[in-house]
């Protein structure tokens, strides 16, 4: 099995949040993988990754970040994958690293989600990949109707709390 998606992250303290981006690609059936780089530290590495990724067959990269934010664009800046970023909460709750990731250079693109979104970002690679793959496509469906069902119920329990001024 090879992975279609790999989620990079600075190092493993940043395993609480991207592991939502894993569980979430699990559940869809999408092989992926789990690596520790660093735009900092371990830059060689970073640049070789970068460039055997899409050769590998990686389709997405989903690249999560804290503080200087770097390791999403320059992801970005050597392959020619789609790159969804991940501001981590790190430092300054998150902003420096979503200003980081967001502001990139014309040319050098890198989808940005939410501070900690790295579910979102599996969602959107899960979207990405399923353009071309109708059985992914329709794994996501059913995830997404049950959103729905969710809310239907929550409202119907809504409905059933009693207040004296409530209307509904």
């Amino acid at each position: 099995m090879k992975p279609s998606v790999s989620i990079i992250m600075g190092s493993t303290s940043d395993l609480p949040v991207m592991k939502k981006a894993a569980d979430f690609l699990n559940s869809m059936e999408v092989p992926f993988e789990m690596l520790a780089l660093s735009a900092h530290r371990t830059p060689e590495e970073v640049a070789q990754f970068a460039r055997d990724a899409a050769p590998r067959g990686v389709k997405v990269i989903i690249a999560g970040a804290g503080m200087a934010a770097a390791l999403p664009g320059v992801i970005a800046a050597i392959t020619p994958l789609p790159v969804i970023g991940v501001p981590l909460s790190a430092t300054l709750q998150g902003t420096d690293a979503l200003y980081s990731i967001v502001q990139m250079p014309p040319a050098i693109p890198v989808a940005t989600v939410g501070i900690d979104g790295a579910m979102n970002a599996a969602v959107l690679a899960v979207r990405m990949l399923a353009l071309l793959d109708d059985a992914l496509a329709e794994r996501y469906a059913a995830w997404a109707s049950e959103l729905n069902s969710k809310i239907v119920k929550a409202n119907e329990a809504l409905s059933e709390i009693q207040y004296d001024f409530k209307t509904n």
